[in-house]
């Protein structure tokens, strides 16, 4: 009986890689992604829209995010790897072409207009610079939090503090059917923080210059 768990639970593991592995490889037209983004624009194409699930925060700048990144976040509400109502309904949607081309899409969206961010973050007050020293953040997020080691990792510099508050938070659920993030590593992270050096770490990072933008359609203007 152990043998048989064991082998459907590397079975299950094995699809879990390729699916994921499969999503990232599949080539994204930006052209094809404008086509596309009428779900995204009601929350995505507003400034300072905020959603009420689990708590008020403003939704997150995607315009300007990395590609890869994109896509491995709706993947992830796709598998129910990322649990939220709205995202996993809209993902589950998506085929892993349009998962792919709507990142192209946000990739490229208002990049023109962002400034030139300095290769390295300021520093922070005293607490906040050694959150981050605990969080070991640039290892994985760039020394200026906008150039990821790994195009799959986030660009975090701008983002909403209050939405990046939320997220770390999330990472800390588990056993929640409705929300929380499986991720070892940023659960890991997530799990050494109360929700005052979340906070605090959320503001110093939301304050930084960054390539992230809210980009709102004309006809919302």
């Amino acid at each position: 009986m152990n043998k048989i768990r064991l082998s459907i639970s590397i079975f299950v593991l094995f699809c879990t890689t390729v699916l994921s592995a499969n999503a990232q490889d599949v080539k994204g037209d930006a052209k094809a992604g404008e086509k596309k983004i009428a779900l995204c624009l009601g929350c995505h194409g507003i400034n300072g829209y905020q959603a009420s699930f689990p708590e008020i925060y403003k939704v997150p700048k995607i315009s300007g995010q990395g590609a890869k990144y994109v896509v491995s976040a709706l993947t992830a509400y796709k598998k129910g790897d990322r649990k939220h109502p709205t995202m996993g309904g809209i993902a589950l949607g998506l085929s892993d072409q349009d998962i792919a081309d709507l990142a192209a899409y946000y990739e490229v969206l208002g990049k023109v207009d962002s400034g030139p961010v300095p290769a390295k973050a300021v520093a922070g007050n005293a607490i906040a610079a050694e959150l981050v020293k605990k969080g070991a953040c640039v290892s994985c997020h760039g020394e200026n939090f906008s150039k990821p080691i790994d195009p799959s990792f986030p660009k975090i510099a701008g983002q909403h503090a209050d939405y990046l508050f939320v997220a770390l938070k999330s990472y800390k659920s588990q056993g929640n059917s409705t929300w929380g993030r499986n991720h070892p590593v940023m659960g890991g992270v997530a799990k050494q923080f109360s929700n005052a050096d979340m906070k605090e770490l959320a503001n110093y990072i939301g304050s930084l210059p960054g390539e992230l933008q809210t980009v709102q359609p004309n006809r919302f203007r």
